[in-house]
C-alpha cells in the first residue's frame, strides 16, 4: 500500500460551491461565440453599466455563453459585459486560485465588497481590453462579492490572494474603471507603450485559438477601436 503525506487535490468551486466533478471546458464555452473585446478609450468601458432587470431570459444566458467564449479565446481569467460591448452588470469568471482550485461562475448585479483591513498587495495586473500590457498594481487581498445568477438566484462568493484581485478588476469594470485608472501617469504611459508593441501579436493569438476552438473568429481594426 502506498502512503501520501501532505498532498491535497485541487478543488473546483462552480458559483461558489464545491462540486466533485467539471469539464475543462466550460460548458458556456463550447455553447458561445468569440466577440471582439472592447479596447480602453472605447465609451462603453468608461460608462457605468446598468443593472439586469429581467432574468432567465435567451438574451442573457446567450450573453453568458458568449462571454465564457470570449474569454477562452483571449486566454484571460475574467470578462466583464462592458468588454464585449454590453452595458450590463454581469461578469464570468475562471480563475484557479493560489492553492491551485478552480473557481467558475457568473454573476449578475455584483456587490463588491472590499476588506479595507485585508493586507495590500502589488503583483502585476492587466487587461483584456488593454491587450499585451502588464503593470504593477496594489489590490487588498480580501473581497466578498454577492448578487445572483441568470435565473436571479443569489450567489455569495469570498476571496482572498489572486480571485480577491479577479472579483476587484472584474467588478469595477461594471462602474466604468479599469485597472489603468488606478495608475499612475508612468504606469499609465508603460501600459500603453506594451499594448501598442504586443497588440497585434495577441491578437492574431486569439484568432489561432478561436480557430482552434471551432469558433468564428472576432475582427478586430488595424488601431485600438478607442482610439488611445
Amino acid at each position: 500500500m502506498g502512503w501520501s503525506f501532505g498532498r491535497r487535490r485541487p478543488t473546483t468551486y462552480l458559483q461558489g460551491v464545491a462540486v466533485e466533478q467539471y469539464p475543462a471546458q466550460a460548458p458556456e464555452a463550447r455553447r458561445g461565440r468569440a466577440l471582439r473585446i472592447t479596447e480602453i478609450g472605447e465609451p462603453v468601458l468608461h460608462t457605468p453599466a446598468r443593472d439586469v432587470e429581467t432574468f432567465s431570459t435567451p438574451e442573457l444566458a446567450r450573453l453568458i455563453d458568449d462571454m465564457f467564449t470570449t474569454m477562452e479565446v483571449a486566454q484571460g481569467v475574467g470578462l466583464a459585459a462592458p468588454q464585449v460591448g454590453v452595458d450590463l452588470r454581469v461578469f464570468v469568471y475562471d480563475v484557479t486560485d493560489d492553492r491551485g482550485d478552480r473557481h467558475v461562475g457568473h454573476v449578475v448585479n455584483p456587490v463588491l465588497d472590499i476588506d479595507t483591513t485585508a493586507e495590500l498587495v502589488t503583483e502585476d495586473e492587466g487587461c483584456l481590453s488593454v491587450p499585451g500590457a502588464y503593470v504593477p498594481l496594489a489590490r487588498r487581498s480580501a473581497v466578498s462579492v454577492r448578487g445572483v445568477d441568470q435565473l436571479g438566484a443569489p450567489v455569495q462568493l469570498e476571496a482572498t490572494g489572486f480571485l480577491a484581485r479577479c472579483y476587484i478588476h472584474e467588478c469595477q469594470h461594471l462602474d466604468g474603471v479599469l485597472y489603468w485608472d488606478h495608475l499612475d501617469a508612468d504606469g499609465q504611459a508603460d501600459a500603453l507603450r506594451q499594448r501598442d508593441e504586443e497588440r497585434a501579436d495577441i491578437l492574431a493569438e486569439r484568432r489561432e485559438i478561436a480557430i482552434e476552438l471551432d469558433k468564428r473568429p472576432a475582427e478586430y481594426p488595424d488601431a485600438p477601436a478607442g482610439g488611445r
